[in-house]
């Protein structure tokens, strides 16, 4: 099926099956391989994009259900200037091995955009984001570094 997908602000002609995984339609078709498969079924978040402004799991969603949506991925996210999050993961020296960093640096742009003062309580309930290396620590000091600024 041809069809068109507004992606990090540009329209893209797609020719996938419209029950395409978003996430594949992102990184094999349009080759944006910043958005990463983790698990496959919504739980780790590693392929975490934007919506419409809200973060969304694009293993789960297929692409006809954003076929009218604006998506913002990873590599939309900074493209015009590094955006706050990524810098403060640099400044917190968050990543180790770095795989779902993307995933819930996405997942935090979009927590901060509705919330620019999470509670401990917040961040527990809504970043429910994976880590295999463990670096939760390093996240939460990133994101209170982007609570002082």
């Amino acid at each position: 099926m041809k069809f068109k997908l507004m992606v990090n602000e540009q329209v893209r002609p797609i020719d996938a099956d419209e029950a395409t995984p978003l996430l594949w339609v992102i990184r094999e078709t349009l080759g944006l391989t910043g958005t990463k498969f983790g698990c496959g079924i919504g739980a780790c978040g590693a392929c975490t994009v934007h919506v419409n402004g809200r973060p969304m799991r694009s293993c789960v969603v297929p692409v006809r259900a954003v076929a009218s949506a604006a998506v913002t991925t990873i590599e939309g996210l900074g493209a015009s200037s590094m955006h706050p999050v990524q810098q403060a993961w640099i400044d917190a020296q968050v990543p180790q091995c770095g795989y779902c960093q993307t995933g819930v640096i996405m997942t935090v742009a979009a927590l901060l955009e509705e919330n620019p003062e999470p509670s401990e309580d917040d961040l527990a309930r809504q970043l429910s984001n994976l880590c295999r290396c463990g670096t939760y620590t390093r996240m939460r000091k990133a994101i209170r570094i982007l609570r002082r600024s």
